[in-house]
C-alpha cells in the first residue's frame, strides 16, 4: 500500500507542477524568440484541433463499421434486467473507477446512451461525487503525512494550497470547472489542502455538473444514432444537435471564465515563491506539457486512422466475430427430425381465424381488435401447450414452433398494451422470459428460435416467418403455417420480403445492395445454405442473381431496423 501511495503522490506532484494555469517562469528572450513562440503556439493549437477532428472521424468510421448497435442493445438489455439497480450499479462502478484512477469518460457516455439525460446525469453525478469524496478522504486520513511531505517541495502546489487556504471552496469550484488539472488527480490533491470536507464535496458536485451533462448528452446522441429503437425524424435530429451545441457552448464558456478567474486567484504568490518561480527551468529537461500532450494527441489520431482503415477493409469478418458476442448465438444448421407422416397432427384453425380477422395482407396487426378476442388466443396457446410435440413429424413440429412463437409474441404485446414498441417491454419480460409452452416444454421466445428451430431445422427461411411485432421485422402472415403447405408458405413469405424495400434493395446501376439486418444477425445461417448472404438473397432477385453470376456481387450494407410496433395504426408503404 505504501508503494502505491508513493507512486500516486509522485504522479500528483508531476501533474500539478505541469499545470498551465499556474505562474510560469518569466521570459528573458528576445522579441524574435517571442514571435517564434507565438507561432509555435498557433501551430500546436492547429495540430490539436486537427487531431481531435481526425480522432472523431476515425471513431465514427469504426462505430459505423462494427455492430455497435448490437453491443449497445446487449448492454441496455443487461442494465434493463437490473431494473431499479441499473443506475445504482453504474454509479458504484464510477466510484471504483474514480478511486483507482481509471478514466470515467466511457461510463459517462454509456450512461447517456442507456438511461437518457435525466437518469444518466444523476447516476454519473452521484458516482463521480462520491468517488471524489472517497479519494479526498483517502488522501487526508490514509496517507496525508507522506503525500504532503512529497508535495510540499513542489512550487506550484504551494500556490494552489495558499489560494485554497484563502478562497476555500471557491477555488475548488474554479479548479473543477477548469480542465487544467485531471479530475482524478484533483480528488487526491484536495485532501492535502485546508479545505473542509463538506464545502469541498458540495462545490465539487455543483462545479462538475456542466461537464457531466455535456458528456452524458454526447452519449445520449451517440446512443440515438447507433442503438435507436426507431428511425428518428429530421426535426428530432435537429433538436438533438442544437441541444448538444448549446450544451457544449455553455460548458466551454463557463470553462473559459473559470480559467480566467483562477489565474487571477493564483498569480499573486509570496515573494519567496515568486523568486522560485522567476528562475527559468533548466533547458531540455523534458518537453513542455502542452507540446507533449499535442504529440500524444496526434499519435492517437494516427493510430485511430490506421484502426479505422483496417476496420473498413476487414469490416465483414470483424463484424461477424463481434456480432457473435452481442447478437444471436451461432449454430450449425442440421435436420434433427424425420418426416414421420404417420405421426400426430395439429389443428391451427383457431389461430388461422384470428390472423385472417386481425392481420391485413401486408402484415399490419389490429391489436385493439385482437384484445377483444384475447380469450381465443389464450385457447389456442393452451392447445399448443397440450400438443404431442415429441411424437410429431418434422413439418408438424416446424409449423407448431413457428405458430407458437408468433402467437406468443401477440400475447406478449397484448399483455403490455398500450405500447409503441416491443422494446418498451422490459428486457427481463421480453425475449428471454420463459412464458411459452410448446408441447409441454416451458420455453422463452429466444429458446424457441435459437434452441428448438435453428439448430434442428436446416431452414434459414424461418427468419422471415418468425415475427417480433416490429415494423422492421418481416410481416406477420395472415394465415397459420400448416405442415402440408409449410415449404410453399415459407417460399411465399421469403419472396414477399425480397420484393419490398423495407427489407431488400438492389440497384444494378450503382451495384449497391442493402439488406435487412436479419442477414447480418443470422449471416452464418444463410452462409451455411448458400455460401454467402448475397448468394442467398440472389435466389429471390433476378438482377442480383445476374450480378452474382458475373462475379460482381456487392458487399451488402444493412437497412434500418424500425422497432415501432407493427400496429395497423402505424401502417405505411412497405
Amino acid at each position: 500500500m505504501k508503494g502505491g501511495f508513493t507512486s500516486l503522490t509522485q504522479n500528483l506532484a508531476g501533474t500539478v507542477e505541469n499545470t498551465s494555469i499556474l505562474p510560469q517562469a518569466s521570459s528573458h528572450s528576445s522579441d524574435h524568440a517571442a514571435v517564434n513562440d507565438e507561432k509555435m503556439k498557433k501551430f500546436v493549437t492547429i495540430v490539436r484541433w486537427l487531431s481531435t477532428l481526425v480522432i472523431l472521424g476515425a471513431l465514427l468510421t469504426i462505430v459505423r463499421s462494427l455492430p455497435v448497435d448490437q453491443a449497445m442493445s446487449a448492454m441496455k438489455g443487461w442494465i434493463a434486467g437490473l431494473g431499479f439497480w441499473g443506475p445504482i450499479v453504474l454509479a458504484l462502478l464510477y466510484i471504483v473507477a474514480t478511486v483507482l484512477f481509471f478514466p470515467g469518460t466511457i461510463l459517462t457516455l454509456a450512461a447517456g446512451a442507456m438511461f437518457g439525460l435525466g437518469v444518466g446525469t444523476a447516476a454519473v453525478s452521484v458516482g463521480s461525487t462520491l468517488g471524489a469524496c472517497l479519494a479526498f478522504l483517502i488522501a487526508r486520513y490514509g496517507a496525508r503525512d507522506k503525500v504532503a511531505a512529497m508535495a510540499s517541495g513542489n512550487r506550484h502546489f504551494g500556490a494552489i494550497d495558499r489560494s485554497i487556504g484563502e478562497g476555500g471552496w471557491k477555488i475548488v469550484g474554479l479548479l473543477r470547472l477548469s480542465p487544467a488539472i485531471p479530475f482524478n488527480v484533483q480528488n487526491y490533491m484536495y485532501g492535502l489542502t485546508p479545505v473542509r470536507f463538506w464545502p469541498y464535496a458540495v462545490s465539487s458536485w455543483i462545479a462538475m455538473l456542466p461537464g457531466t451533462f455535456l458528456y452524458v448528452y454526447i452519449g445520449h446522441v451517440t446512443g440515438a444514432a447507433v442503438g435507436a429503437d426507431r428511425e428518428r425524424t429530421t426535426f428530432e435530429w435537429a433538436m438533438l444537435a442544437v441541444g448538444l451545441l448549446a450544451t457544449a457552448f455553455v460548458t466551454v464558456y463557463v470553462t473559459r471564465l473559470a480559467n480566467r478567474k483562477l489565474k487571477e486567484q493564483v498569480q499573486e504568490a509570496p515573494e519567496n515563491e515568486q523568486s522560485a518561480v522567476s528562475d527559468p527551468a533548466p533547458p531540455n529537461v523534458r518537453p513542455a506539457p502542452r507540446a507533449r500532450n499535442t504529440v500524444i494527441l496526434a499519435s492517437a489520431a494516427m493510430i485511430l486512422v490506421a484502426a479505422a482503415t483496417y476496420t473498413c477493409l476487414n469490416a465483414g469478418s470483424i463484424e461477424r466475430k463481434l456480432a457473435s458476442l452481442f447478437g444471436p448465438p451461432q449454430v450449425e444448421l442440421q435436420e434433427a427430425y424425420s418426416a414421420n407422416a404417420a405421426g400426430p397432427t395439429m389443428d391451427h384453425s383457431t389461430l388461422d381465424a384470428l390472423l385472417k380477422k386481425y392481420v391485413d395482407d401486408d402484415g399490419w396487426v389490429d391489436y385493439e381488435g385482437l384484445e377483444d378476442d384475447e380469450a381465443e388466443l389464450d385457447n389456442y396457446l393452451s392447445t399448443v401447450a397440450a400438443a404431442p410435440f415429441d411424437e410429431m413429424g418434422r413439418d408438424e413440429k416446424l409449423a407448431l414452433l413457428i405458430n407458437g412463437y408468433n402467437a406468443s409474441t401477440l400475447k406478449l404485446i397484448l399483455d403490455h398494451m398500450p405500447i409503441d414498441s416491443i422494446m418498451d417491454i422490459p428486457e427481463s419480460k421480453r425475449w428471454d422470459a420463459v412464458r411459452c409452452n410448446i408441447g409441454g416444454h416451458e420455453l422463452s421466445l429466444n429458446q424457441i428460435e435459437h434452441e428448438q428451430i435453428r439448430p434442428k431445422f436446416a431452414e434459414p427461411r424461418v427468419h422471415f416467418a418468425l415475427v417480433c411485432a416490429a415494423v422492421g421485422c418481416p410481416p406477420l402472415r395472415n394465415e397459420a403455417y400448416v405442415a402440408n403447405r409449410i415449404d410453399e408458405q415459407l417460399q411465399a413469405q421469403t419472396e414477399y420480403v425480397h420484393r419490398h424495400k423495407t427489407w431488400f434493395k438492389f440497384d444494378p446501376s450503382s451495384n449497391q445492395l442493402s439488406l435487412t439486418k436479419l442477414y447480418n444477425w443470422y449471416g452464418g445461417d444463410f452462409e451455411q445454405v448458400a455460401g454467402s448472404v448475397s448468394q442467398f438473397a440472389a435466389n429471390y432477385s433476378t438482377k442480383l442473381k445476374l450480378a452474382v453470376e458475373n462475379g460482381t456481387a456487392p458487399q451488402p450494407d444493412w437497412l434500418n431496423y424500425d422497432w415501432k410496433l407493427n400496429s395497423l395504426k402505424n401502417k405505411q408503404p412497405r
